[in-house]
């Protein structure tokens, strides 16, 4: 790369740096930067090669660790040499900012068993949570107080999920049965979706940038198949067989593609039209339990972001969530990540290869829920080690480990602006950890007993959780 020669004056005060994305794609050609610069002038630099009208907030990475300083204070502590080009990575932040929540604001009870699951609505205005007493309810979150309660389950509610529309929402039982819901209503359409044979282990819907208005979804079951419904013609239009023993988890993906994971130890890849079997993922040496996708939090959210917009036309709402998805994929594959009962992580891209971009490990016990930031930047991870961890999205590099709880972590999720990350525990509290300081922002008790389900709303403002001792507790700012 040709680089003209530095003056004799600068001789000791720049250094000469190559700028990249995550991706590793430069931006422009290596440059001599003062090295009295630190995030802001670096920020005011990128945005100027990058021609953006707007200001943008970035983050900068050297070798995965933040640069919160002057480079050169960077240089002296880290013993780098300025004779090599060094290499930042610049990562676009999120415009707004999400406040931790620190407070219960309220404690709904209504539940007569424990409190299984809890989804917030892609516009984060609605709450529904599915219980071991079978029904599933929607709170009134303006109130906060209990909606609907929706009966017609046999069994306990073991998975729900909100179509990315905000129109229907899905729940699946220990029965095997599918259930669907009028938010609005909070009555039945149609009947019981029946062909599983054992119990339900997810739920994923067809992105709305893909179909609008939503129509179709996926579940996976104990009883080794994924089955593709159709909300319209309220039947099961494809069966996805050909896992040995129970699928355990399900994605649909960004770009058409299914990916189920399973007991037997594979993560397989189907395309969605037909059902045909494209790609088999393995490498893991005991039962994958759980999947997340980088792109997931534009595919659960769609059309709906942080301002709040809401749209007048299944069109419109197409439209708006393409350029959500496009934007935030840029030009990187979708990647995957599983994790497992063999206390591993593989980090995938579908996409592009059947083989694993990285193999994630330190986990002491069995990987529970794996789930991506939403801006695709960091992996986290939470196991019955008591740990959560941290890992950089691209790479699948180690970044940190969180360490409170003193029983396993049940579940994770994380703010939109993908500055914070929540955890449920067996302990009985939740925890929210400061990503980039790397430590404990906030501990949350309050539960009498196990957190099984946690989620924080897509607008950022509020969290829920739910566990054994029945109740739902909603969490602000």
């Amino acid at each position: 790369m040709e680089v003209e020669a530095r003056p004799e004056s600068m001789n000791t005060n720049t250094v000469m740096c190559l700028l990249t994305d995550p991706e590793g794609t430069p931006l422009g050609s290596s440059m001599y930067i003062p090295q009295t610069a630190g995030p802001l002038q670096l920020q005011e630099l990128v945005n100027k090669l990058l021609k953006n009208e707007e200001k943008l907030p970035y983050a900068f990475y050297i070798e995965d660790k933040e640069l919160m300083a002057q480079l050169e204070t960077y240089l002296e502590k880290n013993k780098v040499s300025v004779e090599k080009t060094l290499r930042i990575i610049y990562q676009p932040q999120a415009i707004f900012r999400i406040r931790p929540v620190n407070r219960c604001s309220s404690t709904i009870a209504g539940h007569t068993e424990a409190v299984l699951t809890v989804a917030f609505s892609p516009d984060g205005r609605n709450l529904a949570s599915g219980s071991g007493d079978t029904t599933v309810r929607l709170w009134d979150l303006n109130t906060q107080t209990p909606l609907f309660t929706c009966t017609g389950h046999k069994n306990w509610v073991l998975s729900i999920a909100w179509s990315p529309d905000g129109k229907h929402l899905i729940s699946g039982s220990k029965a095997g049965e599918l259930l669907c819901w009028d938010p609005q209503t909070g009555m039945q359409s149609g009947n019981p979706l029946t062909g599983h044979k054992k119990w339900i282990t997810g739920i994923s819907w067809e992105p709305v940038h893909l179909k609008s208005p939503c129509r179709r979804f996926v579940s996976s079951s104990k009883d080794g198949d994924a089955r593709i419904w159709d909300v319209l013609l309220k039947k099961c239009v494809i069966c996805l067989t050909g896992h040995t023993l129970a699928v355990t988890c399900v994605k649909w993906g960004g770009d058409g593609l299914i990916y189920t994971s399973s007991q037997d130890c594979t993560i397989k890849v189907w395309e969605s039209s037909q059902g045909k079997l494209i790609r088999e993922l393995k490498g893991h040496g005991h039962w994958v339990n759980s999947l997340a996708l980088s792109t997931e939090y534009v595919l659960r959210t769609g059309a709906f972001d942080h301002t709040g917009k809401q749209f007048s036309s299944p069109e419109e709402m197409k439209q708006a969530a393409l350029e959500r998805y496009n934007k935030m994929r840029g030009n990187a594959p979708e990647r995957l990540v599983s994790g497992s009962d063999d206390f591993t992580m593989f980090l995938w891209e579908p996409n592009v290869s059947k083989h694993p971009k990285a193999r994630l490990t330190g986990h002491q016990q069995l990987v529970n829920h794996v789930y991506f930031s939403p801006d695709g930047q960091w992996i986290a991870s939470a196991s019955f080690d008591k740990s959560v961890k941290l890992w950089n999205g691209t790479t699948g590099k180690f970044v940190a480990a969180f360490r409170g709880h003193v029983g396993p972590v049940y579940q994770i999720s994380w703010s939109a602006d993908s500055r914070l990350l929540l955890s449920g525990s067996k302990d009985s509290t939740l925890k929210v950890w400061d990503v980039h300081k790397q430590k404990l922002k906030q501990d949350l008790p309050g539960h009498a007993d196990e957190v099984f389900a946690v989620d924080w709303s897509p607008d950022g403002d509020k969290v829920a959780s739910g566990g054994r001792d029945r109740d739902l507790k909603l969490w602000m700012n």
